[in-house]
């Protein structure tokens, strides 16, 4: 049965219930993932559980290698990629506490990190118009509405997340643009994974926790990490609970277009593409380039 990766975001570094089977290293053409991946048993399904950031915290948003840990995720055989992330609202109905299963990203760090597993000789271009899986998105909202009662917590399905650089969190000038804009969550990780999932054909959805209002909302001008540290605590117990809920009730096969991102998406001539990219791509390209 194909694995179901879990991307733990800041405060999520172990999830309670995984059995674990093994942790282990992975090596990738890109160099090191964020830390050591855990494979374990939870519900009776089998997890691949990486920390973003690394155990303790180590990796600033910038400085993660995101394509060295999808393509970890991808070698490690998993075909679907829930990420729990922390992210401040823009939105006043998305409030501190909330969680929000994204429908869309909008990238505003320029290309500071590496997004895409195509350069230096070989050239793709995917789909993107829709950027998560319907599939597991719903099935993620349905795991944490029928939670929500229980946990006494709000979800919210769709909205805009836009990644901003930082670390620094939001000036108050760039915090109320992103709100004319019409974001609706801010966060500094998600749309590199996002990216790199679509081309790894990887389904990838994002449960956000609401943890506070960014610094537009006269309650939250002065954003501190006490503030947003004491949310996110609460937040990943409950998230922990929901991720429960979508393992469960996850169905075995994929009915999405995900698995088939890459079908007629890579234009390079096959003869020119570099031997060495075929080989250290060939887990996400082998079926399509011999």
């Amino acid at each position: 049965m194909p694995r179901i990766g879990i991307i733990g975001g800041s405060g999520l570094y172990k999830i309670e219930g995984l059995e674990i089977i093994k942790q282990l290293k992975v090596k990738t053409p890109f160099g090191e993932p964020s830390d050591e991946f855990t494979i374990g048993k939870l519900e009776g399904k089998e997890v691949v559980f990486l920390p973003r950031h690394g155990v303790g915290h180590r990796i600033s948003p910038s400085e993660i290698n995101y394509r060295a840990n999808i393509f970890a995720m991808k070698k490690l055989g998993v075909e679907r990629i829930v990420s729990v992330t922390a992210c401040g609202s823009l939105n006043d109905q998305m409030r501190p506490l909330d969680f929000v299963v994204v429908g869309q990203y909008v990238d505003c760090t320029n290309q500071a990190r590496k997004m895409t597993f195509f350069d230096k000789g070989i050239v793709a271009h995917i789909s993107f118009s829709h950027p998560v899986c319907p599939q597991l998105s719903d099935t993620l909202f349905d795991a944490g509405y029928k939670a929500s009662k229980d946990l006494r917590i709000k979800m919210h399905k769709g909205g805009t997340y836009i990644n901003m650089e930082g670390p620094q969190f939001s000036t108050l000038a760039e915090s109320n643009l992103y709100r004319s804009w019409g974001m609706d969550v801010i966060g500094m990780t998600n749309m590199p994974e996002a990216k790199l999932c679509r081309e790894a054909e990887i389904c990838y959805a994002t449960l956000a926790c609401v943890t506070d209002f960014d610094c537009w909302h006269p309650d939250f001008e002065k954003i501190t990490v006490e503030m947003v540290i004491n949310n996110l605590n609460k937040n990943i117990k409950n998230a922990k609970k929901i991720l429960h809920g979508l393992i469960k009730n996850l169905p075995q096969k994929r009915n999405c277009g995900c698995q088939h991102a890459l079908k007629n998406a890579i234009i390079t001539d096959r003869k020119l593409i570099p031997a060495r990219v075929k080989k250290d791509l060939a887990i996400i390209i082998g079926k399509y380039v011999k």
